[in-house]
């Protein structure tokens, strides 16, 4: 008799124990390393963070590196570090000398206060992005293609940065609805909430539509809408067909809400994880710096973890016995006009901007609104902004669109592996972009090429948690079993069953996260760490145009529409990846002997 999966999983997993615990010390090593790996001496950092103005003298330095134990050097801090762990101390901070332990503790309890708001506004922008697809396919009771993708693309190409501003700005200060600074009660929470939670929630309200019409194209949603079964009925029960493919991403979400809120947490001053370990991480406070780290992976191990048994839970035997439909049919597309109307747009305004002089200075034209002579008006220097956007997309798009390819293939042949890729992809999630850049600073310089390969590693993250939810129901389905009982080797199920099936839905998620790879670069831009003036990458336009948002509100809308159409194109362009699914039964209202759909 085979064993079944789940002692089969158990049995294995004693080696996948000891590859997270092997990939965390890995971490924690480049972690204490960072001081030594960043090219200048520790003990002049952290005596500028102290007290800037302090001569750094040979002898005021030689006794700051006795204080901290430099001369040990980083190995043996580290192993100090960690034997203080198994004693509950994680040591002092090498700038404030208070205990590290209280202080990220602290900062953790706010950035997950903070994750559970976003992640609200997330499960609720998700609804509504998935509410048209679901409404439909109640009705009509077949499984019409996805809808609401022109509101999900403007919403995920949103920055996260710019909409934290703007409502920091109107919302917080001219209006005065809500407070726009600091950290004190419910009410300080709304603001951040929202920006975080309405991209994160677009994401995954567009994966969920991906999903859906699939789901009420099976067997036993089509033999329910025969049977005259309640619309409500069948969509409530579809959605929880989809919502398995979708949570190791939303594990994801979680840990990227938390750790990875840098920039909002900087806008609206408050005292997150995020916030804490970029602080310490500039000022190589290597305390602060090992525990906020640390933090940050238990936190993407646990969330990993609840995501996997949630899915068992929700999928049930299923999984084990091979009794699932596929959600994926192989057939013709429908072509569609959207994506060209996109397209056209952006290389419009790109071909209207590059005969421009994007680095042009007219002092006695700063700040004009757009105009014939400047049709999206000038910044504070009075360069003109359609030249410096249509400059920028060359180095932005071109970036994002060889990050997400390289991104779609190393998710998708690590994705196959789910035991090499599930710990890295924990531990590499729950790295800050900000902070992969900081070490990716230390290790190679600064660069324009820095931010690439910053987002460049953690990018594929994602895509290979897609990849491996999407392969473990797929492997479940009664075709494939029937094609392995017919003798069909594994490679010939993996190159003409499984690849085929999965391979459309985690493009569809690359093309999707295309303008977050292009708004990840965009915010190292905005945080000091990518591009540096006078180059007109997005990202830095942003920056560079985020304080003039009130005055010349044309100068930060003009690139963020232009991300905004950068997402509808990626959305749109999914379209045309998509599987066009077998037409469906229309619902009637005569009873039949079909089954009912199935309860879990």
């Amino acid at each position: 008799m085979r064993p079944s999966r789940t002692v089969e999983a158990l049995r294995g997993g004693g080696p996948v124990l000891l590859w997270r615990a092997a990939l965390t010390g890995l971490l924690l090593c480049a972690i204490g390393l960072l001081p030594w790996l960043s090219r200048t001496d520790p003990a002049l950092t952290v005596l500028r963070a102290r007290s800037a103005e302090r001569t750094p003298d040979p002898e005021v330095l030689a006794a700051v590196r006795d204080e901290l134990g430099l001369d040990d050097g980083p190995l043996r801090l580290l192993g100090k570090w960690l034997g203080g762990l198994t004693r509950g101390d994680a040591g002092r901070s090498w700038i404030s000398g208070a205990d590290v332990l209280p202080a990220v503790t602290e900062a953790l309890g706010v950035s997950l206060l903070l994750m559970a708001g976003a992640l609200t506004v997330a499960v609720v922008t998700a609804g509504a992005v998935c509410a048209r697809t679901l409404w439909r396919g109640a009705r009509d009771g077949h499984g019409a293609g996805p809808t609401g993708g022109g509101g999900a693309a403007v919403l995920a190409a949103l920055p996260e940065f710019l909409t934290a501003s703007v409502l920091a700005t109107v919302v917080g200060v001219q209006l005065g609805w809500l407070p726009a600074l600091g950290w004190y009660g419910p009410r300080w929470m709304v603001l951040p909430a929202l920006s975080l939670g309405l991209p994160a929630g677009a994401v995954l309200g567009r994966l969920l539509a991906d999903l859906l019409p699939g789901a009420f194209a099976e067997p036993w949603a089509l033999a329910a809408a025969a049977r005259g079964v309640p619309g409500r009925s069948i969509a409530r029960r579809a959605l929880r067909r989809c919502v398995p493919g979708l949570l190791p991403n939303l594990g994801l979400f979680v840990v990227g809400l938390t750790g990875g809120a840098v920039a909002v947490e900087r806008i609206f001053d408050i005292p997150g994880l995020g916030r804490t370990t970029l602080q310490a991480a500039l000022a190589q406070d290597l305390p602060v710096l090992q525990a906020g780290t640390l933090a940050l992976v238990l936190l993407a191990a646990t969330a990993g973890l609840l995501a996997r048994l949630a899915v068992r839970l929700l999928t049930g035997p299923a999984l084990r016995d091979g009794a699932l439909p596929s959600l994926h049919r192989r057939t013709a597309t429908a072509p569609t006009w959207r994506p060209l109307l996109h397209a056209a747009a952006l290389l419009g305004v790109i071909g209207l901007g590059l005969p421009r002089d994007p680095l042009a200075l007219d002092t006695t034209a700063r700040l004009q609104r757009p105009s014939w002579a400047h049709p999206f008006g000038t910044d504070a220097l009075g360069r003109d902004v359609l030249a410096r956007v249509a400059h920028g997309a060359l180095d932005t798009l071109g970036l994002a669109l060889a990050i997400s390819a390289a991104a779609l293939l190393t998710g998708v042949v690590l994705g196959l592996l789910p035991r090499l890729s599930g710990p890295l992809v924990d531990t590499v999630n729950a790295l800050p972009p900000v902070l992969v850049a900081l070490l990716v600073t230390a290790v190679v310089g600064s660069g324009p090429a820095t931010p690439a390969l910053a987002v460049a590693a953690v990018a594929w993250a994602p895509l290979a948690a897609h990849t491996t939810a999407l392969l473990r129901q797929e492997r479940a389905t009664t075709h494939l079993l029937a094609t392995r009982a017919l003798g069909a080797s594994p490679f010939q199920l993996l190159g003409r069953e499984l690849l085929p099936a999965v391979l459309p839905s985690v493009t569809r998620h690359a093309l999707l996260r295309l303008p977050g790879v292009a708004l990840a670069l965009a915010a190292l831009g905005f945080l000091g760490l990518g591009a540096q003036p006078p180059s007109p990458e997005w990202g830095l336009l942003l920056a560079e145009n985020q304080p003039y948002a009130e005055r010349a509100p044309w100068a930060v809308l003009a690139p963020a529409a232009a991300l905004a159409l950068l997402g509808a194109l990626a959305v749109t362009v999914t379209d045309g990846v998509r599987p066009r699914r077998d037409r469906a039964v229309p619902r009637s209202r005569h009873r039949s002997r079909a089954a009912p759909p199935p309860q879990g």
